[in-house]
């Protein structure tokens, strides 16, 4: 049977998505209280980012999404310089007497949340990467067992983040005019579905979704029900080793926030290198402020990147620098819906 077109719903799911997302801030509040001593190391004064992160053992992942954590929060400032203080708030009640409740929020310091977000910044390893785990849920790395590599595990969760994409594929088909496009190149692109609302609203318009064969069934599936299997691709393969597939349009859907800083910069090189002269590159996921600094949304979803996969959320600012580092002119930042937003760029 052949679906309706993907539609926007009237109301808006956001404050849902925030309200299941809140958790994380409890944890990583606890963490630097109770397992860190981070306001405690910072009562005599600013210190800088790099001097703090090796007082405190952590990578520069895990310490970007701690400290953007807290500065959403209102506990902690940046400065220009590179230095991280206290705010009025946090030097009253973290720092020490007479008016501390450190001691009241350590009382969950030994909840399995927090020891497990405690591991993962300590490690810089997201959940499933240790040798007696099953192996990560939302990542496919060579070497590492990947339940996306699992046929049952691959179809629940490849439909449980198609929740999310059938609410936001629409707003973006309609917000990013693809009328003189010939080919889409869905990297990593799970469910299709972002594909399939551009073929809806573009019928002169082809489609690649590129990700692993076990995902792809379930795309094959969906663009069948909305029919457009006849001009939907599902092609399997390595995005990291395997040739690109040629497109004008290339895009990158909630891909680059599962992968640290060097996966980033690889990935959009190689697509940059296989778009042709005026092809178009659209990254299409949350943007952190650039400061980072917030929003406490936006950190909180970064902290949950972080615990599921080797990334975070990242800033259009460090978006715009990769962007043209491979050759593209980035343009103005679109707004799509529950906090993402996609940013185009120009060979």
């Amino acid at each position: 049977m052949t679906l309706p077109p993907l539609s926007v719903p009237p109301l808006d799911p956001t404050p849902i998505f925030d309200l299941f997302r809140g958790h994380y801030g409890s944890e990583l509040l606890t963490a630097a209280v109770a397992h860190f001593r981070l306001f405690e190391r910072l009562a005599q004064g600013a210190r800088r980012v790099e001097s703090l992160r090796v007082d405190l053992g952590l990578a520069e992942r895990p310490s970007v999404v701690l400290l953007t954590a807290l500065r959403a929060m209102g506990l902690l400032t940046g400065d220009d310089e590179g230095r991280i203080g206290l705010t009025p708030l946090s030097r009253e009640f973290l720092s020490g007497p007479p008016f501390d409740i450190g001691g009241y929020i350590g009382l969950d310091a030994d909840a399995p949340g927090v020891r497990s977000m405690v591991e993962r910044l300590r490690t810089n390893r997201p959940l499933g990467t240790r040798p007696e785990d099953a192996g990560t849920a939302f990542i496919y790395r060579e070497g590492v067992a990947s339940a996306m590599e699992r046929e049952a595990e691959a179809r629940r969760l490849t439909l449980a983040l198609a929740g999310r994409a059938r609410i936001v594929a629409p707003v973006l088909a309609k917000r990013v005019r693809l009328s003189e496009a010939r080919v889409l190149l869905d990297v990593g692109g799970g469910t299709g579905l972002f594909s399939i609302a551009f073929l809806r609203a573009n019928p002169n318009l082809r489609a690649i979704v590129w990700d692993r064969p076990e995902v792809l069934k379930v795309a094959g599936e969906l663009a069948e029900t909305h029919g457009v299997a006849d001009r939907l691709e599902c092609l399997p393969g390595d995005m990291f080793a395997d040739i690109v597939p040629s497109a004008d349009v290339v895009l990158l859907s909630n891909v680059l926030h599962d992968w640290d800083v060097p996966e980033c910069r690889q990935l959009l090189s190689r697509c940059a290198a296989a778009l042709p002269t005026g092809g178009r590159l659209l990254v299409h996921d949350v943007f952190l402020n650039d400061a980072l600094d917030g929003p406490l949304s936006l950190a909180l979803y970064s902290a949950a990147l972080f615990c599921l996969t080797e990334g975070r959320a990242y800033s259009a600012a460090e978006y715009r620098g990769w962007l043209h580092e491979v050759g593209l002119t980035p343009g103005t930042r679109i707004l799509t819906s529950i906090h993402c937003g996609v940013l185009p760029a120009t060979k």
